[in-house]
């Protein structure tokens, strides 16, 4: 329990690791190059908004285990272990900076100890730690070791997710590292399935994919049903009956995966086909067939309304519309590529009235043309119609009389169901979900 882990990157992923280690009895310099983002988490305040990581950092950070530094601080040099928790950045195509980790971490690593052991667990390409090790061999730096873990954190649940997980894959070349790797994460009690680390970094890669296909196809499914009068929800209960598929799999009809996460890996997964020139047809479907959900809440609000734009470009303008949810999922504040946002952006574009409610958005300083109301009740004044985005628990709270009451017309657009079983079962409101005919 003595050994000293600096953590590398401190948005999401490498605060809620930093704090967890700390808990678990480790000493951790928690680090990252932004010095005003290090100043606020050393006065107890995480920058994204997780479930539990402000009262878990104040604790850690009283115990004198935790502590927060930019890279230049001298006791990286003191560190038996680097882990590198870079969220990395995404564009607005999917597509993931990795060099920008990868230049941030061998400037780090020039300053460490020289046989330290480097842990990557940012979401990069396979094939990442194996140039980054060449990198800081031509650099002097050989005795470095490397493992790979790949994240798994879920945001709204990144803690338990973190201290309770059931497995850590683990990527290392040695037994020797493997052995380290796995007394380092004995405290948390979760099996390790280990591997090499091409084979770590693909694993993730494989997951995201594999999820993202899940996603896609219960979404398809659910489009035909819609057509058909079958149910989506009862189709995916039949599905999961079966033991080959089993009740945990992600196919639960609803919303188009968004925030970047399972894109970015099935761009990894078609850039490095292309790159060897082999074909991908499914992997590439899947982000065609997600693009193409995305725009699911659009035609169900149209064709709720009665209105068809390609008749009438301006059947939307000055009416006003009700948004619940604008944060990528509940339980955090995170915005980066929340569909929610991309549905105002394009109720704007057609001159729509937006009014939204999100308990974890108190400003919008980049989309001004969404008006911020102070509660769910207040989002749906005047509204014709409201789409449900973020499934914030407080949303199933509202009765349908006051739903009723507020709104021009009670109209509910709610893809994933989440408050199916309030509003959804009310004669007075007109609810729509995916796989269900409206």
């Amino acid at each position: 329990m003595a050994k000293r882990i600096a953590v590398l990157g401190m948005w999401h992923l490498g605060s809620v690791m930093a704090a967890c280690l700390a808990e678990a009895g480790y000493e951790v310099l928690a680090l990252d190059p932004d010095a005003s983002l290090i100043q606020q988490l050393s006065q107890g305040q995480p920058a994204v908004q997780e479930p539990g990581l402000p009262e878990l950092v104040a604790t850690q950070l009283e115990t004198g285990r935790l502590r927060y530094a930019t890279p230049d601080d001298p006791g990286t040099a003191q560190a038996d272990v680097i882990w590198i928790g870079f969220d990395t950045p995404v564009d607005d195509d999917d597509v993931a900076d990795g060099p920008w980790v990868i230049d941030h971490t061998v400037n780090l690593l020039m300053g460490a100890r020289e046989d330290a052991l480097v842990i990557l667990s940012s979401q990069l390409p396979v094939g990442s730690i194996f140039g980054l090790a060449e990198r800081m061999a031509a650099a002097g730096r050989a005795r470095l070791r490397y493992a790979c873990i790949p994240e798994n954190l879920r945001l709204g649940k990144a803690i338990e997710t973190f201290r309770d997980a059931e497995r850590f894959v683990v990527g290392t070349r040695t037994a020797a590292d493997l052995a380290e790797v796995s007394e380092l994460l004995s405290p948390f009690n979760a099996e390790i399935v280990a591997m090499g680390i091409e084979s770590a970094e693909m694993t993730k890669h494989a997951l995201n994919g594999f999820l993202a296909t899940s996603v896609t196809y219960i979404n398809e499914i659910a489009s035909i049903c819609e057509l058909v009068g079958a149910d989506a929800d009862e189709v995916s209960r039949g599905l999961k009956s079966d033991a080959r598929i089993g009740p945990r799999a992600y196919l639960g009809p609803g919303e188009a995966f968004a925030g970047g996460t399972l894109a970015r890996d099935i761009q990894f997964l078609q850039q490095i086909a292309r790159d060897r020139d082999i074909e991908v047809p499914l992997t590439a479907g899947v982000a065609a067939s997600n693009a193409a959900h995305q725009k699911w809440p659009r035609g169900a609000l149209t064709r709720a309304l009665g209105i068809d734009l390609t008749a009438d470009a301006d059947a939307l303008k000055g009416r006003l519309i009700a948004v619940w949810g604008l944060t990528y999922k509940p339980g955090t504040s995170t915005l980066r590529r929340s569909s929610a946002l991309e549905l105002c952006n394009w109720l704007d574009d057609q001159g729509a009235i937006i009014q939204a409610y999100d308990p974890a958005v108190p400003v919008l300083p980049s989309a001004e043309h969404v008006r911020l109301a102070s509660s769910p009740i207040a989002a749906l004044q005047d509204a014709e119609a409201l789409v449900v985005c973020t499934a914030w628990p407080e949303y199933r709270g509202v009765g349908a009389d006051s739903v009723v009451a507020a709104m021009r017309t009670p109209i509910v657009i709610d893809a994933a169901g989440h408050v199916r079983g309030t509003l959804g079962s009310d004669p007075g409101v007109r609810y729509v979900r995916v796989g269900v005919a409206a």
